[in-house]
C-alpha cells in the first residue's frame, strides 16, 4: 500500500486512508500525523475512513492514539466516513474511541470540527460538542 495522503487545508489536516491500513503503514500514518501539527499551526485533524473496510484491535487502537496525540498537540480529530462493519468491530472488540467526535462524511466532518474548535477557542472543553 502507499502512504496515507495527508492534505493541509488551512489550520486542518486531511488523512485520507485509501486502502486497508496495515501495522507498519498505520504507525508511520500516526507519526505522520504527529509531525504534520508539529511543523505549522494545526487546530484539526480529519481522518477519512471511508474505503476502510476492516480493523483488527492494533488499528482501532491506533485511531485513538492518533486522536489523543493530536489533541496533546493541540488539534481536535473527527473521524469521518467509518463504516458499519468497522464500527460494528469496534464495538465486538471492546474499542472505545473515548473523547474521539466522528462524522458521516467529510462535509459533516468539517463543520464538527469546526465546532469544536470554536467551543475550544470560547474555553469550553472540546468533549462536550
Amino acid at each position: 500500500m502507499a502512504k496515507v495522503p495527508i492534505i493541509r487545508l488551512g489550520t486542518t489536516l486531511l488523512a485520507s486512508i485509501q486502502d486497508d491500513l496495515r501495522d507498519r503503514d498505520a504507525l508511520e500514518l500516526l507519526q505522520d500525523v504527529g509531525l504534520a501539527i508539529e511543523r505549522a499551526d494545526t487546530r484539526g485533524v480529519i481522518l477519512d475512513l471511508s474505503v476502510v473496510q476492516t480493523v483488527d484491535s492494533f488499528l482501532g487502537r491506533l485511531f485513538g492514539d492518533l486522536a489523543n496525540g493530536a489533541r496533546l498537540l493541540g488539534a481536535q480529530t473527527v473521524v469521518v466516513g467509518m463504516q458499519p462493519s468497522v464500527a460494528i468491530t469496534l464495538v465486538e472488540l471492546g474499542i472505545e474511541l473515548d473523547g474521539v467526535a466522528t462524522a458521516l462524511n467529510l462535509e459533516k466532518g468539517m463543520s464538527v470540527l469546526a465546532r469544536l474548535i470554536a467551543q475550544e477557542d470560547r474555553g469550553g472543553r472540546p468533549s462536550d460538542a
